[in-house]
């Protein structure tokens, strides 16, 4: 993945693959159904996803479209009770990796390798992303569409850093925790986390992970090749729970959400935040309080005995796009040859950010677009999150159960025995 921003950046592409996307076709008593779980006024995918699908309607007036919008925690049984019933929508958010295997395997997604390569617009997609989501779902096909394409890491206020006495990000995880010190001492929350959420909890556990343990870690455990009581993972949980203790998110890290979490580190009311290069559509918003330059980002530090590098990084496509198979007619063909062709200008013009699209970066990129571009000419490796290769029970006992750890009601040992008996009774 070295390098991989050289394929995002695809100059002189778009005006070639635009031209060969255009589809139209009558939807006269037919309604496009499409499932998500983002507001469509979210200023991130939820926005992407309608005015994009607005933007086909505009110019295909007999398109008709309805989204329904359902939280994340229950995104996984809506889908799983439309697919008992055989009515899934025609395009549905859902996770990539094992969940989305399982519909792979019923026969219920499409493969959008071949309908992209029919309607002759596969190279709207970026390569890497391709390649990632693939890896994913252990296919030599796409079933999916990805909705980013991320690197994750500490995004951190400068301002506060500076009244902290910090000149320069951390690289190692005890200079951040010493770091976490200073900013205690200047009466600064040093980390705000959308506890409430759970898997930006989890996210801290998978960075700790994959720089002890390695960025293969979480699949090998899934694989049953490591168990998930090993001492990495415990250690992991130790850390993380600790830092909660010593009051590094404040109180009640389990009740903030993400959204409050991200604002936080914008409006100075934290020092830093775990998130993805997704952020960068809030960063690049007018009512960014911490301005146009005021946030910075620093990879995963590495942590003192592990295997991982400060060139990998945690990276994901975002939660993916599917189509259901059954559904899939001359009506999808038109949405999707207009989304794949459409969507990544929209969102590099709109929010400056990536999706996993091949787009030509402007000159007049923010700063934050022009930093995770850099960030990604520097991956020489790739974990994905703590959750990918785990089923759907064992993905909601992770969720779940980390709440109990932060707020005390698990030991860490306990945390990873909650996981371990999952699997082992699924296997």
């Amino acid at each position: 993945m070295k390098k991989r921003v050289s394929s995002i950046l695809v100059a002189g592409t778009m005006a070639a693959v635009m031209l060969a996307g255009t589809v139209t076709v009558s939807a006269e008593g037919r309604t496009f159904k499409i499932l998500s779980m983002w507001a469509e006024d979210d200023g991130d995918s939820g926005s992407i996803l309608k005015n994009v699908t607005e933007n086909y309607k505009a110019e295909n007036p007999d398109f008709e479209y309805e989204i329904e919008v359902v939280s994340s925690d229950n995104l996984k049984q809506k889908i799983a009770t439309l697919a008992a019933s055989n009515d899934l929508p025609d395009v549905f958010a859902y996770d990539a990796g094992t969940p989305l295997i399982d519909l792979i395997d019923s026969g219920l997604v499409a493969n959008v390798s071949e309908k992209l390569d029919a309607l002759g617009v596969a190279e709207s997609l970026d390569a890497g992303a391709v390649g990632f989501l693939k890896r994913l779902s252990l296919t030599e096909e796409l079933y999916d569409l990805p909705l980013g394409q991320n690197i994750e890491g500490f995004w951190y206020n400068k301002e506060l850093f500076a009244q902290a006495g910090i000149e320069t990000p951390p690289v190692t995880w005890d200079e951040m925790l010493a770091d976490a010190d200073k900013l205690m001492e200047a009466g600064i929350q040093p980390f705000a986390v959308g506890g409430a959420d759970q898997w930006p909890a989890t996210r801290w556990l998978n960075a700790y992970v994959m720089r002890k343990g390695g960025v293969d870690f979480m699949d090998k455990a899934y694989a049953g090749e490591v168990k998930y009581t090993d001492d990495v993972l415990v250690e992991a949980a130790a850390a993380f729970q600790d830092m909660v203790n010593k009051g590094y998110f404040g109180e009640g890290a389990t009740t903030v959400d993400y959204n409050t979490a991200a604002n936080m580190i914008m409006a100075g009311e934290a020092a830093m935040l775990y998130n993805g290069s997704w952020y960068v559509g809030q960063l690049n918003s007018d009512t960014n309080p911490a301005g146009a330059d005021g946030v910075g980002f620093f990879n995963i530090p590495e942590v003192e005995g592990g295997v991982g590098t400060i060139t990998e990084y945690s990276m994901n496509c975002g939660t993916i796009l599917a189509m259901a198979q059954d559904k899939y007619d001359e009506v999808s063909d038109g949405w999707l040859s207009y989304f794949v062709t459409h969507v990544g200008e929209y969102a590099m013009t709109e929010q400056g950010s990536f999706r996993g699209y091949a787009v030509e970066m402007p000159e007049d990129a923010s700063a934050y677009t022009k930093l995770i571009a850099e960030e990604l000419t520097k991956v020489t490796g790739s974990s994905t999150w703590f959750e990918a290769a785990m089923d759907s029970e064992l993905s909601q006992i992770a969720q779940e159960n980390v709440q109990s750890l932060m707020n005390g009601e698990m030991s860490p040992e306990q945390y990873a025995e909650s996981l371990q008996e999952i699997y082992d009774a699924a296997h």
